[in-house]
């Protein structure tokens, strides 16, 4: 009982610091030591101690996943520097049209996502379009928030093919390829799409009725007038990290990604050379901010490492293993808690998979299937108010609250990929 108040106590303090806005290498492992105090791990002395579980977790994640990151993080900011990713904004925004504001900034963060772009820089690049379509379309900005995640951690983040790394972890444990079950794959990315456009636009338009529009601010960000590159240069690198890692995934995993990320960094590099504001500056930004980003995940992962040593915990995974019928719903609510409960859709699958992929497998389970499960349902629960990307999308960037923006949050990048969860098990079962 004490175990399993300790895990509970300890995840509803990391979530309450977060949306407090504590900074995550403080409240993480701040709440890891309140998890191991009340398992009665010591602090220092033992085989399993706080110390050296919480750094293990910590140093493991960072040492499978750096080089992602970084390239991940330079491949978004030369998008940004070299003016590629507002030029491919501005072509869809044109295509479309600015009284389809909703939709531009959906489908601007869904294909920066699906072509490698971190979402956090996916987000930072895509926020002052939306401010500036929304302004236009005079819609609360409240929205833009749900908006952008839209976009960009559901119904692309976890598809066959997506160079996110959501996407990349289970092949390290289940010797799948990113395309794995990239039918089923294809139907529950549509589904997810139409239904949570639909739910937004159904939110906002209740919201205007109500009286709400857009209150412009003095923090608003201006778009700087400057010379922009050709839309294509910034969709050819898009596309070469999609098809080297498409060629090299064979032979290569989860390090294909180190390739494909590798290409579209020189490709930018190359064509785009002349358009760069600060190619310097984009460097160490970059750099900067894959450590920011690679380390906040680390320091939640470090959390779940403590975590995945107490009682409670081993209790709690034993009995959704053991779950009647259907071993996919097992796996999906095995991948979907643990992801929750380390705020992390990476992170949660870091730890859950070594666990459960043996398992499941044992039992008979399909590799391809167990990959899409396990990456769709890693972006659910994740999605809790004490995620990185929601904390920092929220509060950091669009100068929102949770209580005014979480809602529609919570509705598109939980409810949604949950729905689109259900519908990928149905759909594994019939055929």
């Amino acid at each position: 009982m004490l175990s399993m108040m300790g895990l509970v106590g300890g995840l509803v303090l990391l979530i309450v610091f977060t949306i407090r806005g504590m900074n995550l290498f403080i409240a993480a492992p701040l709440c890891a030591l309140v998890v191991a105090l009340t398992n009665g791990m010591s602090v220092f002395i033992g085989d399993i101690n706080f110390v050296e579980t919480y750094m293990s977790g910590f140093s493991g994640f960072i040492a499978a996943w750096f080089f992602m990151f970084l390239l991940g993080a330079l491949f978004g900011k030369f998008m940004e520097d070299s003016g590629a990713a507002d030029s491919v904004s501005r072509w869809i925004i044109q295509r479309i049209g600015y009284k389809q504001a909703v939709l531009a900034v959906v489908l601007a963060c869904a294909i920066l996502t699906y072509g490698g772009v971190s979402v956090f820089v996916v987000a930072f690049s895509v926020y002052p379009m939306a401010v500036s379509l929304f302004k236009d379309a005079n819609l609360p900005r409240r929205f833009i928030p749900a908006a952008m995640a839209f976009g960009s951690v559901t119904f692309t983040m976890t598809s066959a093919g997506s160079p996110e790394i959501q996407n990349w972890i289970p092949i390290k444990y289940l010797g799948t390829s990113p395309f794995a079950a990239w039918e089923v794959s294809l139907v529950v990315a549509i589904f997810m799409a139409v239904l949570g456009y639909w739910w937004l636009a159904k939110m906002i338009r209740k919201a205007i009725a109500n009286g709400e529009e857009f209150e412009a601010r003095i923090t608003d960000p201006e778009i700087r007038e400057r010379d922009y590159p050709h839309p294509l240069t910034g969709i050819i690198p898009l596309l070469v990290v999609l098809c080297i890692s498409f060629f090299l995934h064979e032979a290569l995993a989860q390090l294909a990604l180190i390739v494909a990320l590798g290409g579209g960094v020189l490709t930018l590099l190359i064509i785009n050379r002349a358009h760069f504001h600060n190619l310097q500056a984009a460097i160490n930004t970059g750099t900067t901010g894959a450590l920011v980003a690679i380390g906040n995940t680390a320091a939640v992962v470090g959390f779940g490492a403590i975590a995945k040593n107490t009682e409670a915990f081993q209790q709690t995974v034993a009995l959704m293993t053991q779950i009647p019928g259907n071993e996919l719903i097992g796996a999906a609510i095995a991948i979907s808690v643990i992801a929750g409960l380390t705020g992390s859709a990476s992170g949660g699958q870091a730890i859950a998979l070594p666990l459960l992929a043996p398992h499941y497998l044992d039992q008979g389970v399909q590799p391809e299937q167990l990959h899409r499960i396990v990456s769709i349902s890693s972006g659910a629960l994740d999605s809790l108010p004490h995620n990185g990307y929601v904390v920092t999308t929220i509060r950091a960037i669009c100068h929102e609250t949770h209580k005014a923006a979480y809602g529609a949050v919570a509705a598109l990048t939980v409810v949604v990929p949950v729905i689109g969860l259900a519908l990928a098990i149905g759909l594994f079962s019939v055929f």
